[in-house]
C-alpha cells in the first residue's frame, strides 16, 4: 500500500518546507487537541477512549482509522470496525474515504454488529448447522414462530403471551446463552417452568426452516468459535485491529464476541462514554465499558474531555448531575465557551400549560430569527407529545415527531378511535374493519371477506353485511358468536353514548371489548408505553362537548399536520436524542415516577436510577446554549390525575448553574424543603438519596415527612378547574377528592380551598 505522507516520494516542488525544517504532520491531524491526538496516535494495545458528550469522539474514531491506514500498520481488509447503526457506519466510510481516498472501498469488516455476524456465519455456515442460503426472520417472523409453538403445547396465550416467551429468548441470546446454558431458576418466568424448553425447540425449528433471528447473529458466532478454535485463531490473525463504537451499549454477546477477537494482539479500541448507557432495557451492559482495564491488562484510557458543543453552564448541571452516579469511571467536561445562559427550572400548573409555556418560548425565539430547526421538546415517555403537537397546531408551529409517529397515527390509538367513529356512524365500514378482530376474538380473513362480498352485493356496510350473514346461519358457531357479541356491544355502547359523557364511554369501550386487557398482558417493552397513550387519549377528549366534537377534531389535525416545511421543531423521546444537538432544549416533565420512570426503580432499583440518570444527562447535553426544565404540579399519569413531586434530579443540579423561574400559576403556598438542598431548591420536597457505601449496600430513598393537611376526610372543597369536590381520603398534605363533575382526583392540599 503506498503511503500518501511519504516524502521520499515528493518532488522538490512538493515540499513545502526548507531541509532544515521538521516535516509536515499529516493534514488529518491538524486542529486535533492533545487527547484526541494520542487517542488517534496510540494503536497498539488495548485502549480506551471515554468521550464525553460533544467532545469529538466521531472525529477520533475516524481519524484512527486513517492514521492506521496510511501509516501502513495494517491493509483495509484487516481492520474490524464496528458500529451500532448502518447510518454511523456509511458515515464512517464516507468520512474515512475523505482521508484515504478509494482504499476505504476494501474495508469490508466496517460495519455494524449483526452485519459481521452475517459475513463471519456466511462463511462457516456449515460449523454452525446452517446452509449458505440461511435466511434471517424479523421481529415479527420470530413471534409468529413462537406462536405456533406455544399453541402446539396447548398454552393459554391469554395467560401466557407468546411476546414474553419472545422477550425472554432475546435476554439470554442478548446475555451468549444458549439453551443448556439458562440458568433453572430462570424457568419459572414462563408457562409454569416449560420457557427453556420453548427455547430449545425454537432453536430447533429455527436449523429446520434454515434460519436465524438477531439474536443469533452474535451467539452462533461466539458458539462457531468456541467449539473451533482453529477458525478462532483464523480471525484473530485476520483482524489486525479492532475500533468498536458505541461501547457503553454493548450486550453481553457482543462483549463475550468481542474478547475472543481481541485475545491474541490485543490491539483493540473501544470508544464510548459510560455517562451514555441508556439502553440496559435493550440488554445493554454499562458493566463492559466500567471493566475494560480488568479486561485487557495493560490498557490505556484517554479521556477526552473538551467539549465543543455546550456553554459552561450546560456542562456544569449536567456534570454535577451525572456526578451522583456511583457506577461511573469519570471525567469533567470544561468547554472554552464561557458563560451562556443558566438552566432554567420552569414549575407550571399542568401539561397543557407545559406545552402553552414552551410554545411560547419557541415563538419568541422564532421571532429573533432562530431556526426551528434547532430547538427540540425531548420528553421521557412517548404519550407526552400528544399536549406539544396540539399546541403547535393550534400556534401554526411546524414540528416534527422523530423516531415514532404522530399520537393519533399510533395504531393503539387509531384502535380507539375506529370504535368511536363506527359508533357515531354505524355505516362507516373502514373502522368497522379495523376493529373486527381487534382485540383477537375469533373472526378470520375468510370471514371478513364473505363480509365484502355481501356489502359489494347489497351496497350496504360491512356492519349491515354482518346482520345479513348471522341472520343467515352462514357462520360457523365460534366467527358467528363473537361477531353477534360484537354488534351487540356496539348496539349497547350507542345507548351509553346517549348520556353525552363521551370519556366514559371511551373507557367502557377500552374496558369491555378486552382493549385494554389485550395490552396489560402483553409484556413486551412497548406495552406500558401504549397504555399511557391510551390514558393521555381519555385526557385529550376532556376539551370537547362530546364525541362529535372530538372526532371532528382529529380530522382536522391529521388534515393540518401534513406541510412540506423544511424548518420544524423536533420532538422526541431521551433516548431517540442521543447523538444529536440543538441551539435550545425543553425538557418537559421532570417529576417523581415520571422521570425518573416509577417502573424503572421498582424493577431495578439503585441501577435503574443511576440509568434514568444518564438519560437526564444525555438530554441536557444535546443543548448548544439553552436548556430549559420543566415540571408540573398536576399530571395525568396511570389513568389518574396526580400531585407529583419535582424530579430528585432538580435537587442534584448545582445552584451556580441553576436560575429557577418563578411559577405564576403553580404554587399556593410554599412547602418545606431539606436543610441538605441547594438554596434554590426552596418550595421542593426533595426525596434524598442515601448515598451510603461503608458497607456495600444498595441506595435507599427516604422522603421528608410530608405536612399534615388541615382539611380532613368528608369536607367540601372547591377547585379552580374542577369545582366542588368532596374530600375522601387524606395522606399528609395530598387529598384524595371525588368532584361533582364526575371525576376523583389526587390534589395537594394547597391547590383547593374549604367551600
Amino acid at each position: 500500500m503506498s503511503d500518501p505522507f511519504d516524502i521520499d516520494n515528493l518532488s522538490e516542488m512538493d515540499i513545502p518546507f526548507e531541509d532544515n525544517q521538521p516535516p509536515r504532520q499529516p493534514p488529518y491531524l491538524d486542529g486535533l487537541n492533545p487527547p484526541q491526538r494520542q487517542a488517534v496516535e496510540t494503536i497498539n494495545g488495548p485502549l480506551l477512549v471515554l468521550a464525553g458528550a460533544g467532545t469529538g469522539k466521531t472525529r477520533v474514531l475516524i481519524t484512527r482509522l486513517a492514521h492506521i491506514l496510511t501509516t501502513n500498520s495494517a491493509y483495509p481488509n484487516q481492520i474490524l470496525a464496528v458500529t451500532f447503526t448502518n447510518k454511523a457506519a456509511l458515515e464512517m466510510k464516507v468520512r474515512v474515504g475523505a482521508i484515504i481516498g478509494d482504499a476505504v472501498e476494501s474495508m469490508y469488516w466496517l460495519g455494524t454488529f449483526h452485519a459481521i455476524g452475517v459475513k463471519i456465519l456466511r462463511n462457516h455456515c456449515d460449523l454452525v448447522g446452517l446452509s449458505a442460503n440461511f435466511t434471517i426472520l424479523d421481529s415479527d417472523d420470530q413471534l409468529r414462530l413462537i406462536k405456533q409453538i406455544v399453541r402446539a403445547e396447548d398454552i393459554d396465550e391469554k395467560r401466557w403471551n407468546p411476546r414474553i416467551l419472545a422477550g425472554l429468548i432475546d435476554g439470554w441470546k442478548n446475555r451468549g446463552l444458549l439453551p443448556a446454558q439458562v440458568p433453572k431458576d430462570e424457568a419459572h418466568h414462563y408457562a409454569d417452568g416449560k420457557a427453556i424448553t420453548f427455547y430449545s425447540e425454537y432453536q430447533a425449528r429455527l436449523k429446520i426452516l434454515n434460519a436465524v433471528d438477531f439474536g443469533d447473529l452474535i451467539l452462533l458466532c461466539l458458539t462457531l468459535f468456541q467449539k473451533n478454535p482453529d477458525v478462532l485463531a483464523e480471525y484473530q490473525r485476520r483482524f489486525r485491529y479492532i475500533l468498536v463504537d458505541e461501547y457503553q451499549d454493548t450486550n453481553v454477546a457482543q462483549y463475550l464476541l468481542l474478547r475472543l477477537l481481541a485475545q491474541s494482539h490485543k490491539n483493540i479500541c473501544c470508544v464510548g462514554d459510560d455517562d451514555q448507557s441508556i439502553y440496559g432495557w435493550r440488554g445493554a451492559e454499562v458493566g463492559n465499558i466500567l471493566r475494560f482495564e480488568k479486561d485487557f491488562d495493560g490498557a490505556k484510557i484517554v479521556r477526552l474531555e473538551q467539549n465543543y458543543r455546550s456553554t459552561t453552564h450546560i456542562l456544569g448541571a449536567s456534570g454535577g448531575l451525572i456526578s451522583a452516579n456511583i457506577g461511573r469511571l469519570g471525567k469533567t467536561l470544561w468547554t472554552e465557551k464561557d458563560g451562556g445562559d443558566k438552566i432554567t427550572i420552569n414549575p407550571v400548573w399542568d401539561g397543557r400549560e407545559e406545552a402553552r409555556t414552551i410554545g411560547d418560548m419557541i415563538e419568541e425565539r422564532q421571532r429573533k430569527g432562530q431556526k426551528l430547526s434547532e430547538m427540540a421538546v425531548l420528553v421521557r415517555a412517548g404519550f407526552q407529545t400528544r399536549e406539544f403537537e396540539e399546541r403547535f397546531l393550534t400556534l401554526g408551529v411546524p414540528h416534527r415527531i422523530i423516531g415514532g409517529f404522530r399520537f393519533y397515527e399510533r395504531a393503539e390509538i387509531r384502535d380507539v378511535i375506529a370504535y368511536l367513529r363506527h359508533i357515531q356512524n354505524p355505516d362507516d365500514s373502514l373502522a368497522f374493519e379495523r376493529i373486527i378482530n381487534v382485540p383477537k376474538r375469533g373472526i378470520g380473513d375468510a370471514t371478513v371477506n364473505k363480509l365484502h362480498a355481501i356489502a359489494r352485493q347489497k351496497g350496504c356496510s360491512l356492519a349491515r353485511a354482518a346482520e345479513e350473514i348471522l341472520a343467515a346461519g352462514e357462520l360457523r358457531a365460534k366467527a358467528g358468536n363473537a361477531l353477534r357479541t360484537l354488534l351487540d356491544n356496539f348496539i349497547r355502547w350507542r345507548d351509553q353514548a346517549q348520556d353525552g359523557d363521551h370519556i366514559a364511554l371511551t373507557e367502557t369501550i377500552m374496558d369491555e371489548s378486552g382493549y385494554l386487557d389485550m395490552w396489560r398482558m402483553d409484556k413486551s417493552p412497548d406495552s406500558e408505553g401504549k397504555l399511557e397513550n391510551l390514558g393521555e387519549l381519555l385526557r385529550a377528549m376532556e376539551p370537547f362537548e362530546g364525541l362529535e366534537d372530538f372526532l371532528e377534531h382529529i380530522a382536522l389535525v391529521m388534515e393540518n399536520s401534513s406541510n412540506d416545511v423544511q424548518d420544524k421543531v423536533s420532538i422526541m423521546t431521551l433516548h431517540g436524542s442521543k447523538g444529536l444537538e440543538f441551539e435550545c432544549v425543553f425538557l418537559p416533565g421532570w417529576e417523581e415516577d415520571l422521570f425518573p420512570s416509577k417502573k424503572s426503580l421498582e424493577e431495578h432499583g439503585s441501577k435503574g436510577l443511576e440509568e434514568e440518570r444518564r438519560l437526564a444527562y444525555v438530554g441536557l447535553t444535546r443543548a448548544k446554549k439553552e436548556a430549559h426544565i420543566f415540571h408540573v404540579a398536576s399530571r395525568y399519569l396511570y389513568g389518574n390525575y396526580t400531585s407529583p413531586l419535582p424530579s430528585r434530579f432538580l435537587s442534584e443540579l448545582p445552584a451556580d448553574h441553576v436560575d429557577l423561574k418563578p411559577s405564576k400559576s403553580m404554587y399556593g403556598q410554599a412547602t418545606e424543603f431539606s436543610e441538605a438542598a441547594p438554596q434554590w431548591t426552596q418550595g421542593y420536597s426533595k426525596p434524598q438519596l442515601d448515598r451510603s457505601r461503608a458497607k456495600g449496600t444498595p441506595p435507599t430513598i427516604t422522603r421528608k415527612a410530608a405536612a399534615v393537611s388541615a382539611f380532613k376526610p368528608g369536607e367540601r372543597v372547591f377547585h379552580d378547574k374542577f369545582g366542588y369536590g368532596i374530600i375522601l381520603t387524606c395522606d399528609g398534605n395530598k387529598l384524595e377528592i371525588d368532584f361533582e363533575k364526575g371525576s376523583v382526583r389526587k390534589l395537594m392540599d394547597s391547590f383547593v380551598q374549604a367551600a
